[in-house]
């Protein structure tokens, strides 16, 4: 790397320029990564906070894909799922999203209401009739604690406890028992006594989940799959995780053709090393060696700056800060850098060295 370390040492100005455009890069995707982790974990952690193996969900039309919105489960089907051999729990699950307020706050919430004595995956109580477990965010907002009254629909309810924050299509979730829900439902004008869901725990074999979906016109989804029927993060994560591909596009365009022009201006000094002996696959790593200490030099101070900014931004904005979007974003940028810079050496290196003295000299 002796060519290199001597352009870097004579050349700092345009590589500390160069080095900030992949810093400001890195920033960029690093930022874009961590809110669309922070806006899809509003969209689904009341349900990947179930713990559940599975979901299951009414069977939607012919051509459609089925919704927690168009949902809805009878008391039959939740038996039957329940008798299918390997299951080990079924938990009704009812989901519907309104208003609740106190005398002088209102807020949106996503009302679920479960059976059972416990909320899967999670250590609490399913709460008694008559009172509801509010997310922090949601009791924060409408300034209640432990015992203090809510109303949904002008039905009261007593403030069981307050939980960590879950969050279902951007709204903090509230707890109630599944008779509770069902009560709240009915004094909205949509009486019953199914649910929205069923939540599956255990391994049932295919044969037998096919056989239950066909009994009960239902459809069983894995976790993951089951979030694609929240209509607002099917639409959004779409959109931003397009973004994040273009940008990482972007950026191995970017630098791709910054290391073409340094490659070239330094076409007479590789002709001159070739001429002299010097084999191409050891100027191809000097070259990708000098970009790859450029690389991680900005893609190390980005990082850097995203998780100060994301760490900064505490709950003002919907940001997750993990290595998942900071330490992998970076990695892929080093990589795309990489790939980019040897594209660029590609033709300059297999130059012939007579030629490329004759053209430079």
């Amino acid at each position: 790397m002796f060519v290199a370390w001597r352009d870097m040492r004579f050349a700092t100005g345009r590589f500390v320029l160069i080095g900030a455009v992949v810093a400001l890069i890195t920033l960029l995707v690093g930022f874009l990564s961590g809110l669309t982790a922070g806006l899809a974990n509003q969209n689904i952690s009341a349900i990947t906070g179930l713990g559940a193996s599975s979901i299951v969900l009414a069977a939607p039309a012919d051509g459609e894909q089925a919704t927690f919105a168009d949902s809805a489960i009878d008391a039959d089907a939740a038996t039957t799922w329940a008798a299918v051999p390997g299951v080990d729990g079924v938990q009704e699950l009812g989901i519907s999203q309104t208003r609740m307020t106190t005398d002088d706050a209102r807020t949106s919430v996503a009302l679920f209401g479960i059976s059972g004595d416990a909320v899967p995956g999670r250590a609490a109580e399913v709460p008694a009739d008559g009172t509801a477990s509010l997310s922090r965010t949601a009791a924060e907002a409408l300034h209640v604690s432990r015992g203090d009254t809510v109303s949904i629909g002008g039905s009261e309810l007593a403030v069981g406890s307050v939980v960590d924050d879950q969050w279902y299509s951007h709204t903090p979730v509230v707890w109630t028992s599944l008779s509770e829900w069902r009560s709240l439902q009915a004094a909205q004008g949509s009486p019953g006594d199914g649910a929205t869901a069923l939540a599956i725990t255990g391994n049932p074999s295919a044969d037998a989940v096919t056989g239950a979906e066909q009994a009960t016109g239902t459809v069983s989804k894995d976790v993951l799959s089951s979030l694609l029927a929240i209509g607002s993060f099917r639409s959004e994560i779409g959109s931003l995780l397009l973004m994040v591909a273009m940008l990482f596009g972007i950026s191995a365009l970017v630098i791709g053709a910054f290391f073409t022009v340094w490659t070239m201006q330094r076409a007479g000094d590789v002709a001159i090393l070739k001429a002299l002996g010097a084999t191409t696959r050891r100027l191809s790593l000097d070259a990708l060696g000098q970009a790859l200490v450029l690389l991680v030099l900005g893609v190390g101070l980005g990082i850097g700056i995203t998780a100060a900014l994301g760490s900064a931004a505490g709950t003002a904005l919907p940001f997750v800060l993990s290595p998942l979007t900071t330490l992998v974003p970076g990695v892929i940028m080093i990589a795309l850098g990489l790939i980019g810079a040897a594209f660029a050496l590609r033709s300059i290196l297999s130059a012939d060295p007579l030629t490329a003295l004759g053209g430079n000299r």
